[in-house]
Parts: structure tokens; C-alpha cells; sequence
């Protein structure tokens, strides 16, 4: 699944391509792009239809388009999950069809069109009420967000994440520091290969648990992964295959960059240790057994 730094290079995109144009209509061509819409597809064509993108937003992983309201029409917003293999492209109105087309959106000025292709169908989109988010610090202006991800935590790129916080409720959990790095609901945007890369850097074996780590520890483990977001997101994110594109069908290559995650066997670019791969939550972990030693047997 893409994590922060592919959502928001796609996120910059749709504010380039899409923000401020009116949607004249939608096409669904494929019902499970829009099983996440209760009500169904005709419904959600129709409240799409005349309503104005106000702009592109993100929070952590999750993208979403704010709507301008129009007479009739109940505003919120169009929340777009690219799951596995979702893609939102901007292509010519008369450019060839995408062979996994799901949606196209085509909007009043008859310029570029919003395309929603997903191989693997995991993704998808639907409409959504915004509710006022929780965690707008006093003085700051009011911010919405879709009622689906107002659990979601701020991510570390976020202007408006508190460090302090994040430290302390990481400190007074007691669970495997890997486990936490990939819970939304504590920081968001980060997912099984940058919490890899941070870890290394941090030079801390996923298995360490967290009540076991020192204030400079864990604001260290928040700096690298702060610095490992920051990288892929230069590098326009990590494209293992044609599966993650940006909205002008660009890979990124932060794969070229990384340090131990999919490179078994492989030397550590540290030490020279070869990479070692662990299974995780059904996924794996890949780390240096040298430069991130694994934490004594409880």
C-alpha cells in the first residue's frame, strides 16, 4: 500500500491538476471502485456532479478532495483509498483508455480529465462528511476533516504534530516499537518499508519495546523517521513496479535508496553485516543484526 511519501506526491499533483475545477460528470465503470459508498455509484455520481474541488488534502496515508457545496448538494468530500494498486491520473480527454479504468472524471472547462485505475481493485472512493478535527491546537484556525479519518494521527510532516506528545504515548506503551511506528491511530504516513529505513538509522531492532526507550531515544527514532519521509518524498516516493505512479504516470525511485528493506542477504551499508529478513504482522522486516541488535528474550 503507498504510504506518505506517494499519497502527497500524488496529492501535489491533484492541487496542480484538479483544485479549483468544477466536476461536470463522473462515469463508474467498475462497482467495487465505489463498494465503500454505501449509497452506490449513481448516488455518488450525482453528488459529484457541479461541485467545485476546493483543493487536495492529506493526512498520513489517506487523500481526500474538500467540495466546494452548490444548490442541492451536500459538499463534504471525495476521499480516494488507493489500497494496493490505485492509481489517479490526469489524463486527455481523448487519450486511450487504461486497461483496469474504474472512474473518470470530467470536469466543466472540457480540459484534462481525473482517471481512477486500480489493477488489483483494493481501492476506491466515495463521499464523506467533514467534521471538525480534535486536535487544532488553541489559537489555531478551525480545520475539517472527512469523518472516516478523524481518528487518524497527524503525520511527523504535518506543521501542526507534537512532538512532546508523540514521545510521551510512545514511552507509556508497552508493545514492540515496529508494532507502534505502524499505528495510525499514535502517527500516521508510515508503513512497513519506511519504518524499516527508520529503524535502521535509528540503529534500533523492531522488537525493542517501547516502555524501554529513553526521551532521546525515541525523539531520535521520531528525527530519522522524520528524515526518512522527508528522502522518499524528494525522490517522488518508491516504486518497486508499475503499480504506484504519480498523477502524470511517473514511477518514483526511492527504492534505489534504501538501506535494508528488501535487501536480504545483501551488506549492510554500514557495517558490511548481511541484511536479515524476520516475518512481521504477515508481512517481513528487514534489519541489520549487527547495527540493530535484537532485544533480550523477556
Amino acid at each position: 500500500m503507498p504510504e506518505l511519501p506517494e499519497v502527497e506526491t500524488v496529492r501535489a499533483g491533484l492541487q496542480r491538476w484538479v483544485a479549483g475545477r468544477t466536476i461536470a460528470a463522473v462515469e463508474v465503470r467498475h462497482a467495487r471502485s465505489v463498494r465503500r459508498h454505501l449509497a452506490g455509484g449513481a448516488d455518488l455520481a450525482a453528488r459529484l456532479a457541479g461541485a467545485t474541488v476546493r483543493c487536495a488534502s492529506r493526512r498520513g496515508k489517506y487523500l481526500w478532495l474538500p467540495l466546494v457545496d452548490r444548490p442541492a448538494a451536500s459538499g463534504g468530500a471525495l476521499i480516494a483509498h488507493l489500497g494496493m494498486s490505485g492509481q489517479l491520473l490526469v489524463e486527455a480527454p481523448d487519450a486511450p483508455d487504461e486497461r483496469h479504468l474504474h472512474l473518470r472524471f470530467a470536469f466543466a472547462d472540457g480540459g484534462r480529465e481525473l482517471r481512477f485505475v486500480d489493477q488489483r481493485t483494493f481501492g476506491g472512493v466515495l463521499v464523506d462528511r467533514l467534521v471538525p478535527a480534535d486536535d487544532v491546537p488553541a489559537g489555531r484556525p478551525p480545520e475539517r476533516v472527512p469523518a472516516q479519518i478523524a481518528h487518524i494521527a497527524r503525520d511527523p510532516l504535518d506543521p501542526l504534530f507534537d512532538d512532546e506528545q508523540f514521545v510521551l504515548r510512545l514511552r507509556r506503551r508497552d508493545t514492540e516499537v515496529k508494532r507502534a511506528l505502524l499505528d495510525q491511530t499514535l502517527i500516521s504516513g508510515v508503513g512497513n518499508i519506511y519504518a524499516d529505513e527508520s529503524l535502521w538509522r535509528a540503529r534500533l531492532h523492531g522488537a525493542r519495546r517501547t516502555a524501554t526507550l529513553s526521551r532521546p531515544a525515541a525523539r531520535e527514532l521520531l528525527a530519522q523517521v522524520r528524515a526518512v519521509l522527508g528522502d522518499a518524498l524528494q525522490a517522488g516516493g518508491t516504486s518497486f513496479d508499475a503499480l504506484y505512479v504519480n498523477v502524470n504516470g511517473e514511477s518514483g525511485y526511492f527504492d534505489r535508496s534504501l538501506a535494508v528493506y528488501g535487501r536480504e542477504h545483501r551488506p549492510c551499508p554500514r557495517c558490511g553485516t548481511p541484511i536479515r529478513r524476520a516475518a512481521f504482522m504477515n508481512r517481513s522486516s528487514f534489519f541489520c543484526p549487527q547495527c540493530q541488535r535484537p532485544p533480550r528474550a523477556r
